[in-house]
């Protein structure tokens, strides 16, 4: 049974960050096959430019399919897209524009994603993130009827400030990931 995560940073948020880093981790610890997306060359000045985010989004989008034109999707039986900001958006656009038969777990999605995502999806808000709208993405997630799960107080990273909350807020969000991997009911 062989399974695969691809993991889609965001504008300056790469899979060596937290989000990315700890589920990279946790999926090869689960023996899923770990494939980084790493597409570059993002514009200046995107926060609160939905032209710029747009064309941050298409870039990404085009460099992913390139990236991973060479996987053979069926010969997975499971299929795992990670996304983080902008992220989000072109994992679920390039899992629609193939048609896949996957799962996404969407970090700090910004309102353009849900116009792709999946109802196969789980999303993780910080409440005080500045390039999402809590309220937008609490009707998007309720519309679609997929879980939320917030963090109270978190900016676009899902970081508060304070570094020990933070540490169990990214062990509370792993155990998540991991069951979600698992398709365990968390």
């Amino acid at each position: 049974m062989k399974k695969i995560a691809c993991l889609f940073p965001g504008i300056g948020y790469t899979c060596d960050k937290p989000l990315l880093y700890y589920s990279w981790k946790l999926l090869k610890g689960l023996d899923w096959e770990v494939v980084p997306v790493p597409y570059t060359g993002f514009p200046s000045g995107v926060k609160g430019n939905a032209e710029k985010m747009q064309q941050s989004a298409h870039m990404a989008l085009e460099q992913a399919e390139e990236i991973l034109q060479g996987i053979e999707w069926s010969d997975y039986s499971d299929i795992l897209l990670i996304g983080k900001s902008v992220g989000t958006v072109v994992c679920a656009a390039y899992a629609q524009r193939h048609r896949l038969k996957c799962r996404q777990i969407l970090f700090a999605p910004i309102e353009a994603t849900f116009q792709f995502a999946s109802k196969q999806s789980i999303v993780f808000h910080g409440t005080a993130d500045p390039w999402a709208n809590t309220k937008a993405i609490e009707e998007c997630c309720r519309r679609m009827d997929v879980p939320l799960y917030e963090t109270e107080n978190a900016n676009h990273s899902l970081e508060t400030g304070d570094v020990d909350l933070d540490i169990k807020n990214m062990q509370k969000t792993m155990k998540i990931v991991k069951a979600y991997a698992e398709n365990e009911e968390e």
